[in-house]
Parts: structure tokens; sequence; C-alpha cells
């Protein structure tokens, strides 16, 4: 008998015995809150942190939507097993393409088959990196459906099949997907209307400009002989802007080299980015 999905909304979870409609018979979208909907072995683990803070806050208030789909329980033998070994030989156990194929395809109920508004994403450490820049593009769809692997893999049959994009929250291998899972649709939720307080918020942060964000203080003045950098107590706000700039400028040249690149690549025309490389330059504007 198959496990019903889980529906978290609100404080109280509804089981549903497969995703809901998010369509009306014309086509239209019926209902316009941000879903999630997660294909994991292990329910239980959601919402977790997404529960609480911010983005359980926005989950009470029904600012989005997040739903769990159990891939055991499309699994059709008595043991209800969804795994087999590597082909080919090796470790560990790989999930079965029928299986999480039965998953994606109940998980796209109701929804939109344009996949730049509802993709199918698959967290995997052979993914492409997250960026800000994607997690916005997300924030701006329907909504979207997530892969939770385990073992030792996905078949990939599947994941072409079925036009899964896999994408990775940093060089560094998880137990499982949901981890990572939760990690995106933290990034995501916190750009939705209605999550955060200001629009500000969002704006000056790391990536929003191609930067890492510049260093942050508070009271008091100084603390263990520390002193606040003088210039964000002095109330002149154009300087306390330059100062933020450089200082994101220089922490993003410093910890990545690949986002500064990327970041000249934008900014500089040849001539301004031959100046930039020119040791004499950098050492007249490097912050203070």
């Amino acid at each position: 008998m198959k496990t019903p999905g889980r529906s978290h909304g609100l404080r109280n979870i509804t089981a549903t015995a497969s995703p809901r409609t998010l369509m009306d018979e014309s086509g239209a979208k019926s209902d316009p809150v941000w879903r999630a909907r997660v294909m994991t072995l292990f329910p239980e683990m959601f919402p977790g942190p997404l529960g609480v803070s911010l983005t359980g806050k926005a989950l009470e208030k029904h600012l989005w939507t997040l739903e769990t789909l159990d891939i055991r329980s499309f699994a059709r033998d008595k043991h209800r097993s969804v795994d087999d070994t590597p082909a080919g030989g090796g470790p560990g156990m790989v999930l079965r393409p029928e299986i999480v194929a039965q998953a994606i395809d109940a998980s796209l109920k109701g929804v939109s088959d344009d996949r730049n508004l509802w993709p199918v994403i698959c967290l995997s450490a052979r993914g492409r990196p997250l960026t800000q820049e994607r997690v916005a593009r997300l924030a701006k769809g329907e909504g979207l459906s997530l892969l939770c692997g385990r073992f030792e893999g996905i078949d990939q049959r599947v994941l072409e099949a079925r036009n899964v994009e896999e994408i990775s929250v940093g060089d560094a291998v998880y137990t499982g997907g949901e981890i990572p899972a939760m990690a995106l649709l933290d990034a995501v939720v916190r750009l939705l209307p209605g999550v955060l307080g200001k629009i500000e918020s969002t704006e000056d942060e790391s990536f929003s400009a191609g930067l890492l964000e510049h260093p942050q203080y508070t009271k008091p003045p100084v603390w263990e002989g520390r002193a606040i950098p003088e210039i964000l107590l002095s109330g002149h706000h154009a300087k306390v802007d330059a100062w933020r700039y450089a200082q994101a400028q220089a922490v993003t040249k410093e910890r990545r080299p690949d986002l500064w690149r990327a970041f000249h690549n934008v900014e500089l025309d040849p001539a301004e980015e031959a100046e930039q490389s020119d040791p004499k330059h950098e050492s007249q504007t490097r912050p203070k």
C-alpha cells in the first residue's frame, strides 16, 4: 500500500494521497503560493530547520508550502526495496530508475509542463554549483520538485529521461540529498515576497552584486581592544558606502578568486582591467 505524502503548511501536517493539483482545467495556476515537493527516503526529516525562524514563519503564513513524497512508497515488492547493485560492479547501491521515475511523475502532477517555471532538481555532489543567480530564478518560478538521493547514487537513465537538473551546494559529499535540499530551499524561500521585511536586506548581500559581502559591526564601539572602523561611525553615508564596496572587493579577491575574475569581466573594460592588474595600482587601492 502506498504511503501518503506529507504536506507541511501552517502548524498542522495533513496527509495527502498524492500531491495536490496546482492548476485548474484551463491550465491556469490555481494557487499563487510558491511550492516545493521533496522526494526522499526520509520524509520525517522535513521541515526540520525550515520549520523555524523566517522560513518557518513564512510556512505558517502560507507564503510557501512544502510537500514530501516517500520514494519507498513507490516500491512494489514485499520488502519495499528501492535500490540494487551497481552495473559493472563496485561498492554501494544505486536507486532504481523505475522507482525514481514514479516519484518524479507524482511530484509533477498538476504543475506546469514548463521546466523553467517548475524544474526537477537532484541534489548531487557532481551537479553544477548552486549560485545566487540560480536561486533568484527559482524564486521567480512557481515551485520545484527536489530529488534527494541516497546510497551510491541514482540510475543515470532516469535523470536523462525525466530531464533532471543536478545541482551541488558545495564541493563535499553528504550522506544524502536532504540537507543540501534544505539549504537550497532556505536560500530560495528567503527571496519570496513577504518573507524578509525589507528588500534591501537581500540587495547588499554576498553574491548579489557579484561580490562577497563586506564586514559587519555593531555595538559596543570597542570590544577586547578592537574598535569599529571610524568611517562607519562618521555618519557620512557616501563614504560608508565607498568603504563597504572596497572591503567587499578585497574580501572577494582574497577568498574567491573565481568570483573576482568574473566580477572584473563584467565591471572592467580591457584598459581598466590592465590597470587593476598593475601591482602599483593594487598597493595604492588596497583598503586600510
